[in-house]
């Protein structure tokens, strides 16, 4: 091959959610006891890593090639990165709470499958624990909390692919408690079909049964409440469009919710969106 080319590319964030990472990373240095010059990297180049992973999907190839330093190395600075964005993610309490002192009328529940590169992993029954008979690929599921604007302000844990968003909720601790508190309080938790059965809190749309039509009452509620949920809805396009790295993980599947966490930190930034009870990591730590 003839020598390499070189060129100039833009990251499309802005300068502040670079600032805010760098100061993460810093906090985590000092905790860490990093002594000055020991590390390969910057705070500020490997927060463009990082960034540059999320936002654009860049390979860790060419991450690491264009920062001279080893894959093991590179690999190492980017779950940094994840992980101290994870720790600034809102707690499920800190986002019920952030909804009721907001006054707001209704919260969106919706989950999501994140596909991945995944090899065959034998789970219960012998069904691969990780493939979505639903999507037809392998993928971990997500749950993802939303304000009535559709704009995402929790995001849940992992759970393998194969399970039902309802297998999902009960799996996750104070989920369906939470909302249902929300609920009894005025505020209303709405959810798709897929949620049928969960709790008799949750508002749903009316499903159409076996021996007859649904009544126009029925009709006109669905009307009404696909086009309140609907805008509820973007809120995992809004995760999934602006981030290229959760098209498609290559990572551990166990991090994927560790990933969108991070990511739904990264987009509340970029839009100076309030988040609720945002962290530091050194708040965090203590």
């Amino acid at each position: 091959m003839s020598e390499s080319v070189s060129y100039t590319a833009v990251l499309d964030v802005k300068a502040s959610t670079v600032t805010f990472l760098v100061e993460a990373l810093s906090e985590l240095r000092d905790r860490l006891g990093s002594r000055a010059g020991t590390r390969a990297l910057s705070t500020w180049a490997q927060a463009v890593l990082v960034l540059r992973w999320f936002v654009d999907g860049t390979r860790m190839t060419n991450l690491v090639r264009d920062n001279r330093i080893a894959l093991s190395t590179g690999y190492k600075y980017l779950h940094e990165g994840i992980d101290v964005l994870a720790a600034c993610s809102p707690s499920l309490v800190d986002a019920l709470a952030h909804a009721q002192a907001r006054g707001w009328s209704h919260v969106n529940l919706d989950g999501t499958v994140i596909a991945m590169d995944r090899c065959a992993t034998p789970g219960p029954g012998r069904a691969d624990m990780w493939w979505s008979g639903k999507h037809r690929h392998h993928g971990g599921n997500v749950q993802v909390l939303s304000d009535p604007d559709g704009w995402p302000v929790w995001v849940s844990d992992v759970r393998p692919g194969r399970e039902h968003d309802t297998t999902c909720d009960k799996a996750h601790h104070g989920l369906i408690d939470g909302l249902e508190t929300l609920e009894a309080r005025g505020i209303l938790p709405m959810v798709d079909l897929g949620y049928q059965g969960v709790s008799a809190h949750f508002r749903l749309p009316h499903k159409k049964p076996t021996w007859r039509k649904l009544f126009l009452s029925e009709q006109v509620y669905n009307r009404l409440f696909r086009a309140i949920h609907g805008i509820g809805e973007r809120a995992n396009a809004l995760l999934k469009v602006t981030f290229k790295a959760l098209r498609r993980v290559s990572l551990n599947p166990w991090r994927i919710g560790a990933i969108t966490r991070a990511a739904l930190v990264i987009l509340h930034i970029e839009h100076n969106r309030p988040l609720p009870a945002l962290k530091s990591l050194r708040g965090k730590a203590q």
